[in-house]
């Protein structure tokens, strides 16, 4: 009777070890699947994010990314360094390419 108790253990706990990969295995997928979902909806460029975010503040572009805060909103946060030295971290529409916020970051801060 403890043998079979073991064995039933023992395969119980193997089916929840397989079963937990495959969630893992699964969530990672959708994780990928996000990220070109996103870029998908997007229908401006990183490139012209950055041309917008620069061209709104004068600056020069040290960082960018596409995020999607929600299903229907594709932005892209760019972070650019005016020629005063102050951080600014730039929203841009990935829809129409329009800059939608500005807003001075400080806790970076551009060294000469």
């Amino acid at each position: 009777m403890t043998r079979n108790m073991t064995m039933g253990a023992l395969l119980l706990t193997a089916g929840l070890a397989v079963a937990a990969g495959v969630v893992f295995a699964e969530r990672s997928r959708d994780d990928v699947n996000d990220a070109v979902t996103d870029l998908a909806r997007a229908r401006i460029s990183i490139v012209q994010a950055i041309d917008a975010a620069e061209a709104d503040t004068g600056g020069k572009a040290v960082r960018a990314e596409l995020d999607a805060e929600e299903e229907s909103d594709v932005v892209f946060q760019v972070e650019v360094v005016a020629p005063d030295g102050k951080v600014f971290e730039v929203t841009v529409d990935g829809l129409d390419g329009k800059v939608s916020s500005r807003r001075l970051d400080t806790t970076d801060r551009a060294t000469r």
